[in-house]
């Protein structure tokens, strides 16, 4: 799998079936590295590891409604009263990072009702802040630490 643009980190590969497969620490269960799979576990290892986000909080690969469709979001962090703190959108490495990516996360976030936004594509990464009030976001230059009195 291509490198990406993340501090270092170790996953469990498997091959089974001429399919590789990586191990989901959320899930707990191997599941078919596809490259925005290789994305999302790369991120959801770094807000574990350099961000000290607990598990317990992070949710990944659910389904939600907007405007009565089912979407999937990819990667969503809970804080510990249960309202949503990030909501992380995956894309391939080939992907090129564009306003529908933002589209489609602030769509998500209509339901989610999320502090803060994620959009990477492994490669290039965008954080941003809610600010409800105005309806907007603001382009932050990483996401925050977790923070024990959220």
């Amino acid at each position: 799998m291509q490198a990406l643009n993340f501090p270092k980190l170790s996953f469990r590969i498997k091959n089974s079936e001429n399919k590789h497969y990586i191990f989901d620490e959320i899930r707990k269960k191997f599941i078919v590295l596809q490259p925005e799979e290789w994305v999302r576990q790369h991120c959801v290892s770094y807000l574990i590891q350099y961000k000290n986000y607990p598990k317990s909080l992070i949710n990944v690969e659910k389904e939600l409604k907007v405007n009565g469709l089912s979407k999937r979001y990819d990667i969503v962090v809970y804080n510990s009263n249960g309202s949503i703190h990030l909501i992380v959108e995956c894309k391939s490495p080939k992907i090129t990072i564009n306003q529908d990516a933002f589209d489609q996360i602030a769509q998500y976030n209509l339901t989610l009702n999320a502090t803060f936004l994620m959009v990477t594509n492994g490669i290039n990464h965008y954080y941003c802040a809610m600010d409800f009030e105005a309806e907007r976001y603001q382009f932050l230059k990483d996401i925050p630490d977790y923070q024990i009195n959220e």
